[in-house]
């Protein structure tokens, strides 16, 4: 048992040595798969004319895995339960302008571009991230 608490503040204590920006990259693209998976499996159960239904539900369900990865393994902040309620609600604002323009960016892909819902998903993800980032950082997790 002491061996594998040391393993795990050895692994805790490398995994801060790297940069916020490659954290949030690598927790992001953690995100940003459960999200997707989360998208596909919607689409498949009602089908792709339903993107962006399946686009919000997934987003909702992902937002709570995102915030405490984000949280934890990212900006690393603390406090009482009620600065974690603080945090989310800012993390929700700064998702429904990353959903915004995640759904219009895939609705151009899928109507205009006429991409399947699934490739489409994949850059309009790609379009969110840098936001994201700054938005997380300077706005929600900010010290």
């Amino acid at each position: 048992m002491r061996l594998a608490i040391k393993v795990f503040w050895a692994l805790w204590h490398w995994w801060f040595r790297w940069p916020d920006k490659i954290r949030f990259v690598l927790v992001g693209g953690f995100n940003a798969l459960v999200q997707y998976v989360l998208y596909v499996l919607l689409l498949w159960w009602w089908g792709d004319e339903c993107y962006q239904t399946a686009l919000i539900v997934s987003w909702i369900i992902s937002t709570f895995s995102s915030f405490t990865t984000q949280k934890i393994f990212v900006f690393c902040t603390r406090g009482k339960w009620q600065e974690w309620v603080q945090e989310y609600i800012k993390c929700l604002g700064i998702w429904v302008v990353a959903y915004l323009i995640n759904a219009f960016v895939l609705w151009l892909l899928v109507d205009f571009g006429r991409i399947n819902p699934y490739g489409a998903q994949i850059l309009a993800v790609a379009c969110t991230t840098i936001s994201s980032y700054i938005l997380m950082k300077y706005f929600a997790f900010k010290h």
